[in-house]
């Protein structure tokens, strides 16, 4: 077969692999939407049976074979077809060293664990989970010897979420948004905290989920290739660039929550939503990595959601969404209380002060836990005293703590650096948005998102996995991964809120003066 040919067929067999790819998220969507509780024992096996078919297809002697006679080819490649086949091989040199029994044992534990861990989080019992995760620690060891690494073994585990990232890197980079962030935590700290007296009402799960999802709609979303659900933990999941699916959760005693994660949520759809069509049933239709995949969440959720202009234009329709509880606040109110900074338990609630805080703590902990420093019978009480340390309260049981995230069921450890980087992410590309679209907050206060959607569509979301994520940042800002824009971004917005800095009142300031972000450093 000449190169062409070749190429043809390396496209009808990714598709195959990309099919079954699907179904399995499809179970997996299921299991956390709708599924039956009784059905939790044949939907791990299903779900094993696939993960082992989609791994043999992968890496069957055929495929293999068709893989190796491009390595020799790979400079006569049109440059159409060259990422594609790049990003195979890089893909098939990692599966290739996973023997097919591993992927099946592990794809088996992950759905047992995860099973457990929704009946221990439900009676906030760690002893039920505690063997799942022994478990699943024990495959992510052997996974890392598979895999080979440089440095310290979690290294082979944060190179399949962040391509390129090491840990070295992230522990460094950690230390400059930790310090960063707890300084500017400490002084909030020390300020007379704002009456926020009008949350403290119920608020309607359908009147929540009706507005959250009107901005879903105004943000872009498509719902002609998509959909919002329910479920425990928030998530989005992709069965291709025609079928993007979103959930949420409700509390009635909490008025942002819902909308925090649908904005959040509907982040990380639009840009599954912009993959180019060409790409579809190839390994380029998705993210660079989780990290970039992340900073549109957090832009969305954040720097848009959080926003002055955003309730600007928003306070009206919010109104009419909660009749008669609304009336005595103003778009400032909102502002100012769905940005109040908090000392809180629970990571995906917390605020952006924070958020990092948390990050960093389940950083160091699945560190400890891959290099047997830490036993997982352990991790309650080291938990605990993490919290502590970081965030200075206590924790009143193990459903608030270490049992609070789904990840660790899913073995995604170096699954949780990527949140953070996400948020550098952000800020970096954000301040080139604002340099490169001078009219941006007008925009947003009128309701306006198209201008911004455009931008990440031609920046980010239409390369999937074309560019890497490094080269994403690079051609987007100009410059390489900088902590600096985010420390930047946290002081000019939370410094002038609390007043604990020279700043003016943010009750002063103009959409155009800047508020939501600032491209200036701060002193």
């Amino acid at each position: 077969m000449n190169l062409e040919e070749r190429v043809l067929q390396l496209r009808t067999r990714l598709g195959e692999i990309c099919d079954v790819s699907a179904t399995v998220s499809m179970l997996h969507w299921d299991q956390q939407t709708y599924m039956p509780p009784k059905a939790g024992e044949g939907r791990g096996k299903q779900i094993a049976t696939l993960s082992a078919l989609r791994h043999r297809l992968f890496t069957s002697s055929e495929m293999t074979h068709l893989l190796e006679s491009f390595r020799d080819d790979l400079e006569n490649l049109p440059d159409d077809s060259r990422p594609l086949v790049e990003v195979t091989l890089y893909d098939f040199d990692r599966d290739a060293k996973l023997p097919e029994d591993f992927v099946q044992e592990l794809a088996q534990s992950e759905s047992n664990a995860f099973e457990a861990w929704v009946q221990a989080h439900e009676r906030s019992e760690y002893s039920i989970f505690q063997p799942h995760l022994e478990k699943l620690v024990d495959l992510q060891k052997r996974k890392t010897d598979y895999l080979g690494f440089e440095g310290e073994s979690y290294n082979a585990l944060l190179e399949g979420y962040e391509r390129g990232m090491t840990t070295e890197r992230v522990s460094a980079v950690f230390q400059e948004i930790g310090h960063a962030q707890s300084e500017l935590v400490q002084a909030i700290s020390e300020t007379e905290p704002p009456s926020y007296h009008w949350l403290a009402q119920v608020w309607k799960q359908q009147n929540q989920w009706d507005f959250g999802m009107k901005v879903l709609s105004d943000i872009g979303y498509n719902f002609s290739s998509g959909r919002q659900d329910l479920s425990a933990h928030p998530f989005t999941t992709t069965f291709g660039p025609q079928d993007v699916r979103v959930t949420t959760r409700v509390h009635e005693d909490d008025l942002f929550s819902a909308l925090m994660s649908t904005l959040h949520e509907g982040g990380h759809a639009l840009y599954e939503q912009g993959f180019e069509e060409a790409d579809e049933r190839t390994f380029l239709a998705e993210a660079a990595s989780l990290g970039i995949h992340e900073s549109q969440s957090r832009m969305w959720e954040n720097m848009i959601g959080r926003s002055l202009p955003f309730w600007e234009h928003y306070l009206l329709y919010f109104r009419q969404s909660f009749p008669g509880q609304l009336d005595s606040v103003d778009a400032i109110d909102v502002y100012k209380a769905i940005n109040r900074v908090e000392r809180s338990l629970i990571r995906v609630e917390a605020d952006e002060c924070t958020y990092n805080l948390h990050v960093i703590l389940r950083f160091e902990l699945e560190r400890e836990m891959l290099s047997g420093n830490l036993k997982p019978r352990d991790l309650p009480e080291a938990w605990n005293a993490k919290i502590e340390k970081y965030l200075g309260i206590p924790v009143p049981d193990d459903a608030n703590g270490c049992l609070q995230d789904v990840h660790w069921s899913s073995a995604s450890f170096g699954y949780f650096p990527t949140y953070a980087l996400g948020n550098l992410y952000a800020a970096q590309l954000f301040e080139k948005i604002l340099e490169e679209i001078p009219d941006f907050w007008s925009h947003i206060e009128s309701g306006d998102f198209k201008p911004l959607l455009s931008w990440l569509r031609d920046r980010v979301h239409r390369h999937g996995r074309r560019l890497t994520t490094p080269e994403i940042i690079q051609q987007a800002t100009g410059s390489e991964l900088e902590s600096q824009p985010y420390i930047n971004y946290l002081k000019n917005k939370y410094e002038p809120l609390y007043g604990i800095s020279e700043n003016p009142s943010i009750a002063t300031l103009s959409p155009s003066e800047g508020v939501g972000i600032s491209t200036r450093g701060s002193n």
